[in-house]
């Protein structure tokens, strides 16, 4: 499990290290670790060209400290102050022992690019000074920005304006919500983790990795049959779009159902598909409504909801849900909003939904006493509570028509396995995006429902 932090709690947890350490242990600690990630991305040290971009602060300190490391190596490092009288002092007298320089403008050449602007408490947009000088990094240099890129918010991934975009962020003691969520996420580059002797409480964001996900897939016994193995009905599609009901299906076969159950009227479409699918009401360990409902079919999502059994509600099931009912209800409720969806049951714009994803998906966890699967570019799981999960095997092919209505089904397939409904959307989301990548681009919604058993496999196996 990878998991990251809040500014906080990483504070927190600085204070309590540096009152038994030596002081100006932790820098150097952070320090060391940065410069030596630099070093193995130059390759060479002696004679490379390291610019340092300086902030005020301790992330400018921990730039200048680690180019002393490099200088006193043989690179030639050039520090660039945002603000000259306030670079750290400590920092400052190790770079020019070390033979470093220190310049007003950044040099037209450079083959490695320091980025200690700003620290993990900025927030809002880079200030026009700093901004002037990430204009000026030189084409062709290696970007590293230190422990976050600057102008990122390290919190939420929120970028509110300029912002630095690394190839490689070297980040201390832990993760930070902001590497793993976009927008921030895309501007990180690779992500490299300095252990500097923190102690830290529960995350505030988690991310599964393959043995986790490995561990909480319903796997068939001798003794179960397709009823023990779970039972999933999909309320989905219409005249106008058949698919859905198609791709739903699609993905909770391939997601480990034990039999499906399809009400709608795409059947003989479903039935020329996949003719293990049942047709009509039954017994069912849960439920999945909405992928290419359509209008005017709400008494059939609440008739779904109204059952006491696991739902997951997604697309056009989402339309006009009472968020009272819902928290009323006694089994566990997942809901599967891309942003412009969770921008209408929030009653805020688009744009401030992708701006602030993180934000976004605890409100919606919170107003409708739901699990929330929030789709996107980076696609999160909240409920109550328990830290965010932010689903790491995401892919841009996964931009593509149907691909909703397989995520829905195999998460419905999921929940009727046993799995609680964020643990459920968490698996699903992995397994979807792993799928996709296995498939690489481009592809198709139903090459991600085809390949989902090797996605299965992939993660159990040893």
């Amino acid at each position: 499990m990878r998991t990251a932090y809040s500014v906080e709690t990483v504070r927190g947890a600085e204070r309590e290290l540096m009152a038994r350490l030596p002081e100006g242990t932790l820098m150097q600690r952070a320090a060391a670790g940065l410069a030596a990630a630099c070093a193995g991305l130059l390759g060479r040290v002696y004679g490379a060209r390291v610019v340092l971009l300086v902030g005020p602060g301790d992330n400018g300190g921990d730039a200048l400290y680690a180019g002393a490391r490099l200088a006193r190596r043989g690179a030639g490092v050039t520090a660039v102050p945002m603000d000259p009288a306030r670079m750290h002092a400590g920092g400052l007298a190790a770079l020019r022992a070390a033979g470093g320089r220190v310049e007003e403008s950044v040099p037209a050449r450079a083959d490695l690019v320091l980025d200690g602007l700003v620290g993990i408490g900025g927030r809002g947009g880079l200030r026009p000074a700093a901004a002037a000088l990430v204009e000026r990094i030189p084409a062709g240099a290696v970007v590293v920005a230190v422990d976050l890129p600057s102008g990122v918010d390290a919190d939420s991934g929120e970028v509110a304006g300029a912002a630095v975009t690394a190839d490689v962020t070297v980040t201390f003691g832990a993760y930070k919500p902001g590497l793993l969520i976009d927008p921030g996420a895309s501007r990180t580059g690779a992500v490299r983790l300095v252990d500097i002797g923190l102690e830290l409480p529960s995350p505030d964001v988690e991310a599964l990795q393959h043995a986790d996900v490995a561990e909480l897939l319903p796997v068939p016994t001798a003794s179960s049959d397709k009823y023990r193995r779970g039972v999933v009905g999909i309320v989905a599609g219409s005249a106008q779009y058949p698919g859905a009901a198609v791709l739903a299906v699609a993905g909770a076969l391939r997601g480990g159902a034990g039999a499906v159950r399809y009400v709608g009227p795409a059947a003989d479409a479903v039935l020329a598909r996949f003719p293990e699918t049942l047709i009509g009401r039954g017994r069912v360990q849960a439920w999945v409504v909405g992928p290419g409902l359509g209008e005017g079919r709400a008494g059939e999502v609440a008739r779904v909801l109204a059952e006491d059994v696991p739902v997951l509600v997604d697309a056009d099931g989402l339309r006009g849900l009472d968020a009272g009912a819902l928290r009323a209800r006694t089994s566990p409720t997942l809901l599967t909003p891309h942003a412009g969806e969770a921008a209408a049951l929030l009653g805020v714009p688009r744009e401030s939904v992708e701006a602030g994803r993180l934000g976004s998906v605890r409100d919606l966890a919170g107003r409708y006493g739901a699990a929330v699967l929030l789709k996107g570019s980076t696609t999160l799981v909240a409920s109550g509570g328990s830290p965010v999960r932010v689903n790491p095997t995401g892919t841009p092919w996964l931009a593509t028509a149907g691909s909703g209505d397989v995520l829905s089904g195999l998460a419905g397939a999921l929940l009727a396995g046993g799995l609680s409904a964020a643990d459920a959307g968490s698996v699903a989301a992995y397994l979807h995006g792993l799928a996709a990548r296995l498939n690489g681009g481009p592809l198709l919604a139903q090459d991600v429902a085809a390949t989902l058993p090797d996605a299965w496999r992939n993660v159990r196996r040893p």
